[in-house]
């Protein structure tokens, strides 16, 4: 069932991009709770494993139904394109407890047995302590899972964002939407989001957020309801080599198999890069990383992607596995 939003002449003008610790904070919460989100980041999930199973999701959990609706006000779109997690959670922690008591009655709704349960009941009762104690329990999340890897996770949204910036600049808005991810599709100024539930906007002059995010992969989310920013949620570029960490000996390894200027070229590529970009990051010439690029190519380790006058080469599954040691 797709997801429509439509835009008018003043929306065009009001788009944006933005990355939100928030965000990812409340994500992580999910992806715990759901094994088809895990592959690309096996790695990090055994690292933190012990911290995670020290932490009450079970709250956060009671309002992530698998179908249907989670609360906007629990996670809303940031206001700015690079706000600070202390920044977002006051303003989670100053939600109006009526409105948050309505938005929650929903998404507990969608659950069964969660609007009848002890918890549900009381929040139910005093949104207001539900308000703080939900506020907490993301804070708690935040500052054992998220904060001490947030440098690397922001690294990789900003270049996401850059990137897309450059592709908005080339092709337009109508051009980048069905860029960003297979299931978007554009056609007379309407956004189609095809996954799950149904969901009609007028985008009324609000414009909308486009937000990358590291653990909502394979997730695109795009049903914030008013009166909060339309904002399409979409799978950061380049999360396969994310949690990527060779070692001296897997480096050793790789020189060994390919070679060592293949075996930089494909260490190198942890976001999607050009030949003369990943020439003069190795200090190589552009003919000798052009020809290491077809090697690995034809290898099945790389694939390559035209846009505009620029050929992008990105590492497949197979070559992040090889670069990873696994």
């Amino acid at each position: 069932m797709p997801s429509r939003l439509h835009f008018g002449e003043d929306d065009f003008l009001r788009c944006r991009f933005a990355v939100s610790p928030l965000w990812e904070t409340q994500e992580v919460v999910r992806t715990l709770k759901r094994p088809e989100r895990h592959g690309y980041h096996a790695h990090w999930l055994r690292r933190i494993r012990t911290a995670a199973a020290g932490l009450d999701l079970a709250p956060l959990w009671l309002l992530m139904p698998r179908r249907g609706h989670s609360p906007d006000w629990l996670c809303p779109p940031p206001t700015g394109p690079a706000a600070s997690f202390e920044e977002e959670i006051a303003a989670v922690r100053a939600a109006d407890p009526d409105a948050a008591r309505e938005d929650t009655a929903r998404s507990l709704a969608d659950t069964p047995g969660a609007l009848d349960s002890p918890r549900g009941q009381t929040w139910l009762r005093d949104p207001g302590r539900m308000v703080r104690e939900l506020s907490d329990a993301l804070e708690e999340v935040w500052h054992t899972l998220i904060e001490p890897d947030w440098p690397r996770l922001r690294a990789l949204l900003e270049a996401d964002v850059a990137f897309h910036s450059r592709r908005l600049a080339e092709v337009g808005l109508g051009g980048l939407l069905p860029e960003i991810n297979r299931r978007c599709g554009w056609s007379a100024g309407t956004l189609t989001v095809e996954w799950r539930g149904e969901h009609e906007r007028d985008l009324g002059g609000q414009g909308l957020v486009l937000m990358p995010s590291v653990f909502s992969w394979p997730d695109i989310v795009s049903s914030f309801d008013p009166p909060w920013q339309p904002t399409l949620v979409y799978p950061a570029r380049g999360i396969g080599g994310l949690w990527a960490e060779p070692a001296d000996r897997t480096r050793d390894t790789l020189v060994r198999l390919l070679g060592r200027g293949r075996s930089a070229v494909l260490t190198a590529l942890d976001e999607p890069a050009t030949t003369t970009a990943l020439a003069h990051r190795l200090g190589l010439a552009p003919s000798s990383v052009s020809a290491h690029l077809t090697v690995l190519r034809d290898a099945g380790l790389l694939t390559a992607r035209r846009y505009g006058h620029q050929v992008l080469y990105e590492r497949t599954p197979l070559g992040t596995a090889l670069a990873a040691g696994d």
